[in-house]
């Protein structure tokens, strides 16, 4: 168990929500009196005319004050009861992670190294260090810290170390979402920071696959309040600023990056796990070309194949539509997290080739519009094999959608490369000839 998992942060996801939504509709109560410049003439002040003026805009206030406190009231209850939900869902999820790892039951070869101590220190040349890491630069932040590139000062290795504050939380209340956050920023309800921070943890100690980034070694800091995710070092990723040139990167190496996706992914799959949050932002790339994916922290995890979720905390234009009709409802409505998933691989592979998103709007709610409402559209000259797939993708019924098991199986992905191999994962070679003999295991992986 990494230590201070028993921390808990007291100040509640619905305590922040309530006080934005609040400054916001402050904003809108009397925002609507008329005022003397606007009634087109000047009231002399005294007259029956004016006092009659000034009491019809004192009702007008005292109607627009309650008709603001019950809209307040009403959005309190609906951010509570997603409060309720989603930190009921991540206590399953973490109840069945806790439960793998307490019976070893996990697909890794070496566990992940677990420090509870931390010494921070100067190396030579003045560099800060932090145990045996030494610091070099800030890589990348997110919501609740940054990333930075260590070398190991024993093996000379390079790692990007996750740094995650427990008790920040960055609120980005729905009216504030400009154009630009719609490919960058999450909007729906996660709990807290501890909670992400833990289970991101605990769902990457229980897995290990060629493309998936691989946590090293995870470093408890309680006299901060922060943990630090030591992660194997990716060296870039592929950015979508949803302008990009027309093609995208073109389909050869978009398909070897949709192999590795698929291949990352059904693997999560077949372990019960939802990714959640499947977008360029969080797919590194290797210097060979491999690519990984990254960030759990919005992912869920289930005792068997029921993926069924209410809120998606997933980034707007690869939302999938029965998401965004999720949204919409005051308590949620159920969709399932594995055809979501599906659904954003499908507005990332239409990024990678067309250079765009599929379905963007000016606003949050333009946005969604879109996705639900708006028909595919593809150019008239794309590869028919690649038509058939982003459709099949991209189908805004999630009961029609492709499975990643038909993506895998389509002719544009099989391509010149062939099936995409069978990953066994560490449990499954370990048992191999019970036990005994793993290596036999490792060489079926092989294909010798």
């Amino acid at each position: 168990m990494v230590k201070g998992e028993g921390r808990r942060c007291m100040i509640g996801v619905g305590i922040w929500k309530q006080i934005e939504i609040g400054r916001g509709r402050r904003k809108e109560i009397g925002a609507g009196v008329t005022t003397e410049k606007e009634m087109g003439k000047k009231v002399k002040k005294g007259t029956k005319e004016w006092n009659r003026k000034q009491e019809r805009e004192r009702r007008s206030d005292r109607s627009r004050d309650k008709m603001g406190i019950l809209k307040l009231k009403m959005m309190a209850m609906v951010i509570k009861i997603d409060e309720v939900e989603s930190i009921g869902r991540a206590k399953r999820s973490e109840e069945i992670l806790r439960f793998k790892l307490d019976n070893g039951l996990i697909c890794r070869q070496f566990p992940v190294k677990e420090t509870n101590r931390i010494v921070r220190s100067e190396d030579e040349n003045g560099n800060k260090m932090i145990n045996e890491y030494v610091r070099e630069y800030k890589i990348g932040s997110g919501s609740y810290g940054k990333v930075v590139l260590y070398r190991n000062s024993i093996d000379g290795g390079h790692y990007a170390i996750k740094v995650s504050s427990l008790f920040r939380y960055e609120v980005f209340p729905l009216r504030a979402f400009h154009k630009s956050h719609l490919s960058k920023l999450r909007v729906a309800l996660t709990e807290t920071a501890l909670t992400d921070v833990l289970r991101e943890i605990l769902i990457m100690k229980v897995l290990e696959h060629p493309n998936i980034v691989n946590l090293i070694e995870v470093i408890d800091d309680p006299s901060m309040d922060q943990f630090y995710m030591v992660l194997e070092y990716v060296e870039s990723k592929w950015v979508c600023d949803g302008s990009g040139p027309p093609g995208g990167i073109g389909e050869d190496t978009a398909k070897k990056y949709v192999r590795d996706i698929v291949s990352g992914l059904m693997y999560l799959h077949d372990h019960n796990i939802v990714h959640g949050d499947i977008k360029p932002d969080n797919l590194l790339i290797t210097s060979t070309g491999k690519v990984k994916i990254g960030d759990f922290s919005v992912s869920q995890v289930f005792e068997n194949d029921n993926d069924e979720l209410r809120r998606s905390p997933g980034t707007p234009v690869f939302t999938a539509p029965e998401c965004c009709l999720a949204q919409d409802q005051p308590t949620g409505s159920v969709y399932h997290g594995k055809a979501a998933d599906t659904w954003a691989v499908g507005v990332t592979l239409y990024c990678m080739v067309l250079g765009k998103y599929p379905f963007l709007g000016e606003t949050l709610q333009d946005t969604y519009e879109k996705i639900v409402n708006s028909p595919l559209i593809l150019p008239n000259d794309l590869n028919l094999e690649l038509r058939s797939l982003l459709e099949g993708l991209l189908c805004k019924d999630p009961k029609e959608r492709m499975t990643l098991n038909d993506v895998a199986k389509h002719p544009w992905v099989i391509g010149k490369y062939g099936p995409i191999p069978q990953y066994m994962c560490w449990c499954k070679r370990n048992n191999t000839d019970d036990g005994r003999n793993p290596i036999r295991g490792m060489m079926i992986l092989n294909g010798n």
